[in-house]
């Protein structure tokens, strides 16, 4: 009863349990192991044997520790790579994980004036000033319950409604973009530096999986990413283009400044509009 006790709780059931007993009898012995005792010792007990099997049962511990220490890594490497949907799904089995997502909103910001920047400053001073600035976009990110895509040099890309749908993802993905603009200008204030962002949005639908065999990669393609790289390039410095899709999910909660039809290379002219604000 106490073997059975102990091996249900999840905080007890590694601990290794060898039963002693005068009870010698095959019935007996099925018992013990069946209640979950890892090793069945009958008396008279030889205490050099005893020493043997429990040093066994203590080395056999260590190994089954390091091996949920090494998974424990290897699910925090997956978490820190990938959306928690998505690393739970590969943990199951998914070899090959792509999915259709109908409506997203995706952002891509670029930072203005870091390349002028790293020309005059160290290697080292390059990597921790772009720590800076996307660790605080991370936190951003997270606060609005939007996923990280990826970085690219000095481009950031995050989206919203993937890999869980949600209804309010462009006014998430509207609320960083505005809260990534003042966290440029605390940055510039603490660091004394003059970097400005450049914005592009678009909503629509998107492929998203994984990418990779040794190592993952989460991502998105689709005409939605593709605009909004290219709004991204093709706005002011300092401001937010959106896609004019993204503008009807926004345009009775938010404040625009102007719309124009621009040309794009490789399609249509586009619609888009300045975002400003919250009304």
């Amino acid at each position: 009863e106490v073997c059975r006790r102990l091996k249900k709780n999840c905080h007890t059931a590694s601990i290794p349990i060898l039963m002693v007993t005068a009870l010698s009898e095959r019935m007996e012995r099925l018992m013990g192991i069946a209640a979950g005792a890892n090793d069945f010792l009958t008396k008279p007990v030889d205490l050099q044997e005893v020493a043997l099997r429990v040093g066994h049962a203590v080395e056999n511990k260590h190994l089954f520790d390091r091996l949920v220490a090494e998974q424990e890594n290897v699910e925090r490497l997956l978490l820190n790579t990938l959306p928690r949907l998505i690393a739970e799904r590969m943990k199951k089995g998914e070899t090959n994980i792509a999915d259709q997502h109908p409506d997203v909103s995706v952002l891509v910001a670029d930072l203005v004036g870091f390349t002028t920047l790293t020309a005059h400053i160290g290697p080292d001073q390059v990597v921790f000033l772009l720590n800076e600035i996307f660790s605080g976009f991370d936190l951003i990110a997270e606060k609005h319950g939007l996923e990280k895509i990826k970085t690219i040099g000095d481009a950031y890309m995050a989206a919203g409604g993937i890999p869980v749908p949600r209804s309010d993802h462009a006014e998430a993905i509207a609320d960083m973009a505005l809260e990534l603009q003042e966290e440029i200008e605390r940055f510039n204030l603490a660091y004394n530096t003059s970097i400005h962002l450049r914005i592009g949005i678009s909503t629509g639908p998107v492929v998203a999986g994984v990418i990779g065999r040794r190592k993952f990669t989460y991502d998105l393609w689709g005409d939605t990413v593709n605009l909004a790289c290219r709004l991204e390039s093709l706005a002011q410095t300092g401001s937010i283009q959106v896609s004019d899709p993204t503008y009807q999910h926004l345009k009775d909660k938010y404040r625009f400044d102007g719309s124009q039809t621009i040309e794009i290379k490789g399609r249509s002219k586009e619609l888009v509009h300045i975002l400003c604000g919250r009304l």
